[in-house]
């Protein structure tokens, strides 16, 4: 490809346009004019791949004589006790298109102030559209406030000025210096506090969805931090004197220089395409910013994929060296005052006043498996705080001796099967050695999978975060707290033989993730492979491939199958054949579900884990010789809500005449606390003809958040239309339906909602909600066939980019006793309520729904029969109700956008 000749600098004004802008009255016009040329030839030359660096500097030079020419033309060059002054990323001389520009105006002392020249320089930026944030400050006020604030000080270690008496700025530096306030140890503190505050806000992860590339972990303002205490603890203003100092290595430099370069760039891209400042990188402009960056053959989704896999390994190697260098410096500081304590742990580690260190500059290059053997000893001794930096960069240094020699050899398989087993900071270690690039080696299909995002709302973190992220939720499941949160899994965990048989199938769960194929058939062949080498019993190996393979069953089985059928559970348990691979799958698919979007684990999601696992453990116990007998559960559910109505002085004769006009599968389908629920409210309603509508919380105190709708009504065709359309305009996600008949003509519905407007999954819904629930579905059921089902919420922003064509497909059951379409589909607003439309206009009886949201999308199933309550099974009549179903989704999902 032939690149552009390139200018030596970027433009800036010409003589001429310096007097002109210089000028007293020189107009708003002439400055926006000037201004939008020259932003749009810094545009020109980015999109020519102008270097960066250039880019930046110059366009902050440009301003420099804006400012310069603005200050002019208000007649404050004749000040002689005022001076403007850059601060912020602006004093750096780093500005983007759309960058704040942080100014300060410094007076001597408040009396000589020309306060009406000020105002009219500052309202005279706002009039030309610039983005300013300025202060106007004296020496005296800006001495005091530095010594209060860090974001103050902080600015000033960056300030420069622009125009006006250099003694004025020279002279708050004098009193702003490190002999006066915020000594390098100090500002330190203050900067890592402050940083870990802000990591907190992007839940310490550089791998969101939509991340803040100088916020975020791993991102712009990281960089700043260590240039920041780099200039108030060692006095340098520049990165590379990092590397005179010890500080920093060449080769680190380097690194950290071509990943700034990056972010820049994806920035300077960013507020061009935006036409505003902005960090975010929001999931539209991923796709736009794809293109821009090269990435244009027809698979978008790989494509912004790939580009963001680019900017994640940027952010990872600021992240890194941030974490090595601030250790750096904190080790610095101790080194003046602390007290050495070492002790010796064995030939080739101590521990020095909490840190483990190598004990020989040379030791990862004389002996290899030492690289391993740090992470052991990490894991076994609860007193070390950390690893030394020195340490870690030795052992940076040494990555490439990590080769398939080094892979193969039993020392180092057994080392690291030591480290899976380690007592203490397992997922700490991990996520160490990925920082370092130590995982990546050692194990090269990990590695690969680092960066790697998934372009959807489900997976919100990168596939190695959210890999670390289960094997950290596997961890806290031995904590008390996660202990009441997740009280099976945690009891499961205590009782299985090999708990790192868990840690290492969830390290290898989704291996193959991008390859495309079936990531967990792919997966399989590698960790069969990682199995072998490190010398697994043939058993164990076959464990651990088994729960890679089938990491998705159970979530699949327990969100998208009717898991109140027997035959469901029957042949759910006849494929895990045993209670040890049941435990295995249940708490690998737990950890799974919590580290792919924590907002998917609510109360609903829990109880059919919940349910599907011990329904399968009873059925387990029973055997698999004798299939659950559907006449004998329905038998036990009635006489379990037999024991809770005695309990409650509910009439037992009027509940089992009710329970003589309902169709059996109801009691099937229906637990006894659930039935008694029911019946109870039935006999309380009698003999009122209006709609019964009851309303209570799911669950007990572990399962938070979801809230059973129990509807009793004369039949209708528009019934659940009606029901689907007022929950959505009421704001309730719908999460399970079952629809049962009475002999004498009623219906009883039975919902799972939540509150798709909360934002905490885990409140119930209050008592004005229920009451507002309540009044509104009374309204619409007691005149259903004149309601006109229209949803008007909005689509949000992050669906509506996301609109791939909707699927629909009957699939066969165990035992049908109804016909099982399923969905896939875009999220919007009100899509239930369509379907349950077409249901009506096309003479379809609905029996049971279960609905799943998994982020962008929907994948729901419905239970449904002809409206005779026959199954639907003719192949013709099939493939019409599903391509007039999925021409009718796709024509409603491209009006909601």
């Amino acid at each position: 490809m032939d690149f552009p000749a390139f200018p030596d600098a970027p433009p800036l004004l010409t003589t001429e346009e310096k007097n002109e802008l210089s000028k007293t009255g020189c107009s708003i016009p002439r400055y926006k004019a000037i201004i939008e040329e020259k932003t749009n030839s810094y545009n020109d030359l980015f999109h020519s791949l102008y270097p960066i660096e250039k880019l930046v500097k110059g366009l902050s030079c440009f301003y420099d004589e804006i400012m310069q020419a603005a200050w002019i033309s208000k007649g404050l060059n004749n000040e002689i006790h005022v001076s403007l002054v850059a601060v912020g990323g602006y004093g750096r001389g780093e500005l983007h298109p759309k960058s704040d520009i942080d100014l300060l105006i410094l007076i001597e002392n408040e009396t000589l102030a020309p306060k009406d020249k000020i105002e009219a320089f500052i309202t005279f930026l706002w009039d030309i559209n610039l983005d300013v944030g300025h202060s106007v400050r004296t020496i005296d006020e800006s001495t005091e406030m530095a010594a209060k604030d860090i974001t103050v000080i902080t600015n000033l270690i960056e300030s420069r000025t622009l125009i006006g008496p250099d003694d004025l700025l020279a002279t708050l530096k004098l009193h702003v210096d490190i002999s006066q306030m915020w000594d390098g140890h100090s500002f330190y503190q203050a900067k890592l506090a402050e940083q870990k505050q802000r990591h907190a806000k992007y839940q310490n992860t550089a791998y969101n969805l939509e991340p803040n590339l100088k916020e975020c972990p791993g991102g712009l303002r990281d960089m700043q931090v260590i240039d920041w205490v780099a200039k108030r603890h060692l006095h340098t203003h520049r990165l590379s004197a990092l590397i005179e100092k010890e500080f920093l290595s060449e080769d680190e430099y380097i690194q950290i220089k071509g990943a700034v370069s990056h972010l820049w760039r994806v920035r300077w891209a960013l507020h061009m395409v935006a036409g505003r400042k902005e960090d975010r990188l929001l999931f539209d402009h991923q796709r736009t910013l794809t293109k821009l960056f090269g990435f244009d053959d027809d698979d978008l989704k790989r494509n912004v994929e790939r580009f963001m896999q680019g900017y994640y390994q940027s952010v990872a190697a600021i992240q890194q060296l941030n974490d090595l260098l601030l250790q750096h410096f904190e080790e610095s500081f101790l080194a003046n005052d602390a007290v050495n304590t070492v002790e010796i742990i064995n030939d080739h580690f101590q521990i020095a006043n909490g840190q483990l260190e190598a004990r020989s500059a040379s030791l990862f290059n004389d002996t290899p498996s030492s690289m391993l053997e740090l992470y052991v000893l990490y894991g076994e001794y609860e007193n070390i705080k950390g690893i030394r930096a020195n340490t870690m960069r030795q052992l940076r240094d040494s990555l490439d001796l990590i080769d398939d020699d080094f892979r193969n050899d039993k020392i180092n398989t057994d080392l690291f099967l030591d480290i899976i087993a380690s007592r203490y900071r397992l997922t700490s270690i991990l996520r160490s050695m990925k920082h370092l690039g130590l995982l990546g080696r050692y194990l090269p299909e990990f590695g690969a999978i680092i960066g790697q995002m998934q372009h959807d709302l489900f997976h919100i973190y990168t596939v190695d975060a959210h890999t670390l992220q289960l094997v950290e939720n596997l961890r806290r499941l031995w904590l008390p707290e996660f202990k009441q949160k997740f009280p099976i899994s945690a009891q499961a965990i205590r009782h299985i033989a090999k708990v790192e048989l868990l840690y290492i199938a969830g390290l290898y769960h989704d291996i193959a993730k991008g390859r495309g194929g079936d990531h967990s058939e792919l997966g399989c062949v590698d960790a069969q492979a990682f199995c072998e080498r490190h010398g697994l019993s043939k058993r164990d190996t076959e464990l651990v491939v088994w729960l890679v393979r089938n990491h998705l069953f159970m979530s699949v089985t327990a969100q998208r199958k009717d898991i109140s059928d027997p035959e469901v559970i029957w042949e759910f348990a006849s494929y895990v054949k045993d209670q040890e691979h049941l435990d295995y799958l249940f708490i690998l698919t737990v950890a799974d579900i919590n580290a792919t979007n924590p907002t998917m684990w609510n109360s609903w999601r829990a109880s059919l884990m919940r349910q599907l696992y011990l329904e399968t453990k009873r059925a387990l116990r029973r055997g698999l010789d004798f299939p659950i007998d559907a006449d004998m559960i329905s038998d036990e559910h009635k006489q379990r809500a037999l024991e809770i109505i005695i309990e409650r002085n509910v009439d037992i004769v009027e509940a089992e005449n009710i329970w003589e006009t309902i169709e059996e599968e109801y009691f099937i389908r229906s637990n006894g606390d659930e039935i008694a629920w029911n019946t109870e409210a039935i006999i309380r309603h009698r003999p009122s003809d209006k709609p019964l509508i009851a309303i209570t919380p799911l669950g007990g105190r572990n399962f938070s958040g979801a809230s059973k709708i129990f509807i009793y009504t004369p039949i209708s065709k528009h019934l659940f239309a009606v029901t689907a359309a007022t929950f959505e305009q009421l704001g309730l996600t719908i999460l399970d339906a079952k629809i049962s008949h009475t002999s004498d003509n009623y219906s009883l519905d039975s919902f799972v909602v939540m509150d798709s407007n909360d934002n905490d999954a885990n409140l119930h819904l209050d008592k004005e909600r229920i009451t507002l629930i309540r009044k509104t579905l009374m309204e619409q059921l007691e005149t259903p066939s004149m309601f006109e089902s229209v949803v008007q919420r909005h689509t949000p922003r992050i669906l509506k980019i996301f609109n791939s064509p909707s699927t629909a497909h009957f699939v066969s059951q165990p035992e049908e006793v109804w016909s099982a379409l399923e969905i896939t589909a875009p999220d919007r607003p009100g899509l239930l309520a369509l379907v349950g439309q077409f249901f009506m206009n096309h003479n379809i009886m609905l029996h049971k729904a279960k609905i799943a949201t998994l982020g962008e999308r929907v994948e729901d199933t419905f239970y449904i029969t002809d409206e005779n309550g026959d199954l639907i099974t003719a192949p013709d009549d099939m493939n019409t109700i599903c391509d007039l179903l999925k021409e009718k989704i796709d024509r409603f999902s491209q009006a909601m956008d």
